[in-house]
């Protein structure tokens, strides 16, 4: 079923190979509807490696049926993180990329799986990774996708193109796994990009959007009435430049003072 470089001593002890820690993935399952997905989700991440996982309002959780189907995966499950809402789950993290079986009014940038494993691993380990999966009926909603860098689109039969939750997440595990494993061992200091500050965490970038909401609608820039997704394509805009923290902290300091600015000219 799967390539024989996943099996092979030979391949996996050549010292040429660099294996990368995914401990700083998570996988992110969003109000999942059947505990026996969420345990053979885990029993895939166990398979490719990672180790971390978060659920988003599950539908029944803790389960009998989630164990039983996790396998020998169970420690996945006994150490996951149960939240109420996908910002809290992200909070953390400073690339978040969502599955996407739909295009959208507004185009996003997407991903294929084997460049959301390269991406992922371009920025570990010094970033926070969350990959997101939602409904095993629909998906991930337009706001739950406007809380992601990148979405991800796994190719199907057009005839069949639905995914079970579990392969979604075995598919993209698979990927990171292969990739990670084919990387060669080599100083890659000089090949990738150097930055002098931490990625804006998802929590970070949160509070940014509700300020400059808060800042268009003050000065008339923005009817939330009549929002014409201007929202939308400013979420679309700072996810595609992926704010560092001391340019959110510039942005945010402009919006301040623009306010102080209003309440100055109100007095």
């Amino acid at each position: 079923m799967f390539p024989l470089l996943l099996y092979n001593p030979s391949f996996l002890n050549r010292g040429r190979l660099f294996m990368q820690d995914l401990s700083k993935v998570t996988v992110v399952l969003v109000n999942t509807s059947h505990p026996g997905n969420i345990g053979a989700s885990a029993r895939a991440m166990k398979n490719m490696g990672l180790s971390r996982l978060a659920l988003v309002q599950p539908k029944d959780f803790p389960s009998g049926v989630a164990t039983g189907r996790a396998a020998s995966a169970v420690d996945i499950l006994e150490t996951s993180e149960v939240f109420d809402s996908l910002e809290e789950a992200i909070a953390d993290c400073g690339l978040v990329i969502g599955t996407s079986a739909r295009s959208r009014r507004i185009p996003w940038p997407m991903l294929s799986p084997t460049q959301t494993a390269r991406k992922v691993l371009d920025e570990l380990p010094d970033t926070e990774v969350a990959l997101v999966f939602g409904r095993e009926d629909a998906g991930l909603n337009n706001d739950e996708l406007q809380q992601c860098h990148y979405h991800v689109q796994i190719p199907t039969n057009e005839n069949y193109s639905s995914l079970n939750l579990a392969a979604a997440v075995m598919v993209i595990g698979y990927e990171l796994f292969r990739t990670n494993l084919e990387n060669e061992a080599k100083d890659t200091t000089q090949e990738n990009e150097f930055w002098d500050q931490e990625r804006a965490t998802g929590e970070q970038v949160e509070h940014f959007y509700r300020h400059l909401e808060r800042v268009m609608i003050a000065i008339d820039f923005h009817d939330p009435k009549n929002p014409r997704q201007l929202m939308q394509r400013m979420r679309r805009l700072f996810s595609r430049i992926r704010m560092d923290v001391m340019e959110m902290n510039i942005l945010r300091g402009i919006l301040t003072n623009i306010e102080l600015h209003i309440k100055n000219k109100q007095k």
